[in-house]
């Protein structure tokens, strides 16, 4: 994983890890046919790699595959690191809802089970350094002099299930963030005194990511005003305009290559709130995909894209052209 190389080279102050840290759903094969004739061979784990995992060891096992990779170790020697979790941690599109009734790969059918499993093995390898009273909470604050607040969130673990995101309302089939998580959030950012305020969300907020028919993220891709879990996004960013909180910059993974959109409220079909940017990248080492389609709802005006050529999906780390799912920051000198 030189990517990891490619960061360390930098010297970062931190990395900051946006989620799917583990493809724990993601068994591999010891040989990949590439297009060009040749062939990319994996290291693979017998016991943990060759299948999705299910066990509490098998989670486990994800972590310490990682952890088998130079650079991997490298970063973690000398950087420290900041972990946010998204979907792959668990399984493909997770939510409490998700049915793995046909999914054949699994015997183990209850996602509330592998989602209990995937987070201890999560707070197991990745300790965070506060006590929430909530059990398994990813959500929280990391103050980082008084420049830099991270606000951490958690888009998995009390969003509704995948529809089509078309509610009227906030209730328990459009909510993604949740109504503890969201209060929590605005306290943080009214309180907040640092210079800047970056908001570390494992999905985007104006890109279209869907499973299959329905809708996976935030934007419902109706283009028009908030609707499903569009709603809370608003209510927040409306917040956020209200309360005067200053210099909000979102960073953004999920999808499979790297962005920069700036929200624009003069270019929005929702326009209360202040203009800002969101930085999308992820994953580290993960297959390539994208561009995904801009919704309009909250205005986002693409002004940087790396992504794979079309019809060139799923290229391998030997093209080049791997993402990012996380970021690092370095404090440079003032002048």
């Amino acid at each position: 994983m030189r990517t990891y190389a490619t960061m360390a080279r930098h010297t970062p102050d931190f990395f900051l890890h946006s989620g799917d840290t583990i493809y724990a759903d993601g068994p591999m094969q010891d040989e990949v046919d590439l297009p060009d004739g040749g062939k990319w061979k994996n290291v693979v784990l017998p016991d943990e790699k060759r299948k999705v995992a299910e066990t509490l060891d098998e989670y486990r096992g994800q972590w310490k595959y990682n952890m088998l990779d130079e650079h991997v170790r490298a970063l973690n020697a000398q950087v420290p690191t900041f972990m946010q979790w998204d979907d792959h941690e668990v399984v493909n599109n997770w939510s409490a809802s998700k049915d793995l009734t046909a999914d054949d790969r699994y015997t183990e059918k209850s996602v509330h089970v592998l989602a209990a499993r995937a987070a201890q093995a999560f707070h197991e390898m990745t300790p965070l350094r506060i006590t929430p009273a909530e059990p398994n909470r990813v959500y929280r604050k990391i103050n980082y002099g008084p420049m830099l607040d991270v606000f951490f969130l958690d888009l998995r673990s009390y969003r509704g299930p995948n529809g089509a995101s078309q509610e009227s309302e906030i209730n328990a089939d459009s909510t993604i963030l949740g109504s503890e998580q969201m209060a929590w959030l605005k306290r943080e950012l009214t309180n907040s005194t640092a210079t800047w305020k970056v908001i570390a969300c494992d999905m985007p907020i104006g890109l279209v990511v869907p499973d299959g028919e329905k809708i996976e993220g935030v934007a419902n891709k109706n283009d028009g005003a908030p609707g499903g879990r569009e709603l809370e996004i608003a209510e927040l960013l409306r917040f956020i305009k209200n309360a005067r909180v200053q210099n909000t910059v979102w960073f953004t993974a999920d999808v499979h290559y790297t962005a920069a959109h700036y929200y624009n409220p003069d270019k929005a079909q929702f326009q209360d709130f202040e203009p800002f940017w969101e930085f999308v990248s992820g994953p580290l080492h993960a297959g390539t995909f994208g561009p995904n389609a801009l919704d309009a709802t909250f205005g986002p005006e693409l002004k940087f894209v790396k992504a794979p050529a079309e019809g060139q999906v799923n290229l391998p780390p030997s093209a080049a052209c791997s993402s990012l799912a996380s970021w690092t920051l370095t404090r440079r000198p003032s002048r």
